[in-house]
This record gives C-alpha cells, structure tokens and sequence, in this order.
C-alpha cells in the first residue's frame, strides 16, 4: 500500500473517529489494484468497469460477443488461482461451488460494460486478491480487486435475551497489528466502564437491556494507519415497555397485565413458545402453549373483576427455545369507600376516601362529579362552595359537609402520576328522603310547658260546656224531681181495671 502522507493521515483519522463509524464496502486504491472492505453477513461488491472509450469503439459487438472470467488467487504465492465466476460468450454461467448462489453479475449491467462481482453475503472466508479477465471482439480488459472483511462475532449466538452477558468481538483480515478498538453505540462513543467493559478489544455488558439494542459499530485503528469499521445491528429479546410495569385499575372492574416481547420469536427462527402467569404471593394463575404457527408476541393476562385482594405482583414467564425471559407486573387497585354505607339521607355529612394499593408516594387525586343531565355532557370539577376536602382538591378524602339533592350522582376519583393519568375510581352516591332533626335543647323544655297548657285549658271548656248544658236541662217543679217511672206490665193493668169496675158495680 502506498505512503499515506501524515497531513492526509490525520485528516482521514479525524473524520473516521468523529463521525463515530465509517460504513465498509468503499473501495481504496492501492499497490494490487482496489481494495474493498465488507462486514461479514453483509454484501459486497467488487468493482470491474471498462472504459467509456473502449465501450465506444466495440459498443455493438458487448451484448453477444463478450465474455468475463472472475478469479480469486491463493493465499501463498505457489497457490493457483480458481475459478469464482465464468460468463461465457452464449450466457452461460460457471460458479465455483463454494460461492455458488452467492456471487452474480448483473446482465443488464454488462451491457454498458459494468461487470463487478456481487457476493451476497460475504463470509470471513472471503477475504483475498480477486482478478477479472474481460474479453470482447476489439481486445480484454483485467481488473483486480482486493476484499477485506471485517467480522462482528456475537457471543452467545442469536437471540440475545435481556439481563443475560454477551460479548462482541470485532477483527478483520488486515495483517497488520491491531493498536486500538473503540466502540459506538447509534452514533456516540461508549465508555468501557460502568455499565461496558472491554476485553481485549472486545466489548462485554453483563446485563443487557432493551435500550442496548441498535446499531454497535467497531473502530480498528492499525499499525499502518489504517482504520477500519464495521456495523452490527443488535436484537434484544426481552420485552416492551418500561422495566417494572404498574397496571392501574378500579376496584370491581377488570383489568389486562401486559406481557409483549420486543420482536416476533419467528424472526428468529423460533416456531413455539410457551407463556406462563403465576402470582408472586403464591397460587397458579394460569398458562398455555402458542400454537407452533403461531405469529403473536403479546401474551396478556385478563382478571374479569379486580379487588383489593388481587392487588400485588404477577410475573409472566416465556419460553423461548431453550432460553426463558420474566417480567413482573404490579397491579394496583383503586378503591372508594364512603364512610356511610348504603343510601345516605339528605343533610348528612359524607365522607369519600380514595384509597391506592402498592403506591408510590408521588400520587395525586382529582374529584369530579359527573353530572348525569342528558343536556350536559362535560364534567363538572367538585369545587369549595358545597365540598370540603382536606388539603386541597388532590387529597384522596373528600368532605361534603351536608348531602343535598345535587350531589346525586357518580363521583370519580382520578389518581395522577408525573407520566400522566394513571385510572381512576367511581361511586354512586344514593339519597334518601329529608332528615327530621331532634329540636335544640333549649326549646324542649318550653314546648312541654306550651303543651301542658294548651291541654289544660282544653279539659277546663269542656267541663264547663257540660255543666253549662246540664242546668239548661233542668225541669219547672222542683218536686216530681223525685218521682220515679216505674214500668207495669200491661196484663196487671188489666186485670186492676177489672177488679176495679166490679167493685163498682156492687
């Protein structure tokens, strides 16, 4: 290779460490002709053109009568070349079996005398000095092509799962000796402490996560000055979402915990999984087994209807291949429980607490009566006119010093988080009729005395009346006050008269 000068040296150094990764597959000149750099799993392709005047003079006879023969030399000088790739005059291809499908050259291409080799993926075998001979009506054309391959090694192989350790190792076929390996992770420099350390090169992270996942690019700098780089895009398995889920729900409602891996298990090659839920606080939940075609990566558990007696951790075991990934999940239970139980009468004090399973200190609680009048639909926020509550509005209790016909209705307590809404609560509150209210003290004993009095003066115009009524009855003559009535019956009376009329008659 020739000289670099150390102006151009350390232009070229700069631009490739700033910019983070320099992508491979450009081509350089050197002493051999061009040389091409490729990751391995990618393509290359290695360049072969003639010239724009020789593809003037034989332009006609290119199509038919034109033929190319690709090669690649040994590795030690008494190592004869071999056959890559044979076009003949007829179209006819010959492929080494090695390479065969993997190297091709674009027939429309040839036609404008463009005869690069295509190798599609490249392998770390690949790597050598390749020659083409192109023969045409008016004369040949050689082209010779050196092609560097640069391998990222991922260890343990494909799929990489959460919190478990692996290792990227980078090298390439340059024999010159290695001096440094940087790493980048989606464009920015990472620090080989902490989190990643570095082994001889090679870059390890103990515990994965999903935020490890993307594009990883390796920086060789050599003893020759050059600086090569390669490009490996890492696969996490694991799951979607934050690391320690909290699923918010409402007493007697239902609720979904999630369980979503980061990519399909087909994209690995993966055909059957198998999902398993258990609560932590003891007790099997439930599992099953994915169907063997199966193309899902969501695994949810549903609970019908939630209480606080299912408030806590659930985790979510899958089976991928050989491998099994967990994730928890929290359910948190929100409950509202009034401090009259049953229908409340009207004029009553009322107290609704709002209470949160598992919570974490930073939650804040919103009342709202939705008002159910079919001409308004918005919701109407409890304010401090008719409400009290203590603290402020965001405290979970809530005061309503005396229960009236307006306050009929549902009443939802919403709980936020600094993410946002995190669910919310409902009560139907139900009133009765009007409370009768005992007098105040003070009046009771006058009301008696009030009482007392009105019956008193009742019973006194009553006796009067009667003995008002009974002198007006009084007969004229004073003296047949004492006769007395007495009843005779008829027959005697007959009889007398009888007795009576003889004694008359003698």
């Amino acid at each position: 290779m020739r000289q670099m000068s150390p102006v151009l040296f350390l232009t070229f150094t700069l631009l490739a460490f700033n910019a983070g990764c320099v992508l491979p597959g450009i081509a350089e000149g050197g002493s051999w002709g061009q040389k091409v750099w490729a990751t391995a799993g990618s393509s290359a392709v290695l360049p072969c053109h003639l010239s724009p005047r020789k593809i003037w003079k034989s332009w006609k006879q290119l199509p038919d009568k034109t033929s190319v023969l690709w090669k690649r030399h040994g590795k030690s000088a008494h190592q004869e070349p071999h056959v890559v790739l044979e076009v003949g005059y007829s179209g006819l291809q010959k492929t080494a079996l090695p390479m065969r499908p993997r190297v091709s050259i674009q027939a429309s291409a040839s036609r404008n005398g463009n005869f690069s080799l295509r190798i599609d993926p490249v392998r770390s075998e690949d790597a050598g000095l390749y020659e083409a001979r192109v023969a045409y009506s008016v004369g040949a054309h050689s082209c010779q092509v050196e092609l560097g391959v640069v391998t990222v090694t991922l260890s343990p192989p494909s799929p990489v799962v959460e919190n478990e350790p692996l290792l990227l190792s980078c090298n390439s076929s340059h024999r010159a000796s290695l001096l440094e390996t940087r790493w980048f992770h989606n464009g920015h420099p990472v620090p080989t402490s902490g989190t990643f350390f570095s082994l001889h090169g090679a870059l390890s992270i103990p515990r994965p996560a999903m935020s490890d996942a993307g594009s990883w690019c390796c920086q060789l700098r050599y003893s020759d000055n050059l600086v090569i780089s390669a490009t490996y895009n890492l696969q996490i398995l694991g799951f979607d979402g934050p690391a320690n889920p909290v699923v918010y729900a409402a007493a007697g409602s239902a609720a979904d915990l999630p369980c979503t891996l980061s990519y399909l298990p087909s994209a690995f090659g993966i055909k059957v999984v198998t999902a398993h839920w258990s609560r932590l606080a003891g007790g099997h939940l439930q599992d099953w087994d994915i169907p063997q075609n199966s193309s899902g990566r969501s695994f949810p558990l549903h609970l019908h209807t939630v209480g606080p007696g299912d408030a806590g951790q659930y985790r979510c075991a899958i089976s991928v291949g050989s491998k099994t990934i967990k994730r928890d999940v929290t359910l948190a239970v929100i409950t509202v429980t009034p401090s009259i139980q049953g229908p409340v009468s009207e004029g009553s004090r009322l107290l609704l607490i709002c209470s949160l399973t598992h919570p974490r200190g930073h939650e804040r609680f919103q009342w709202k009566h939705l008002d159910s009048t079919p001409t308004k639909s918005k919701l109407v926020v409890a304010t401090s006119h008719n409400l009290e509550s203590h603290g402020s509005q965001m405290s979970p209790t809530l005061e309503i010093p005396q229960v009236s016909g307006k306050d009929t209705g549902t009443w939802e307590c919403s709980v936020y988080g600094p993410e946002g809404s995190l669910g919310a609560a409902e009560y139907r509150l139900q009133i009765t009729g009007a409370q009768v209210s005992s007098p105040p003290a003070i009046f009771s004993g006058q009301v008696t005395f009030g009482l007392t009095l009105v019956l008193f003066l009742l019973l006194a115009v009553c006796v009067l009346a009667l003995a008002l009524q009974k002198r007006a009855r009084r007969p004229a003559f004073p003296a047949l006050e004492g006769m007395v009535a007495v009843t005779v019956p008829k027959k005697e009376v007959e009889e007398n008269q009888k007795e009576k009329i003889q004694q008359d008659e003698c």
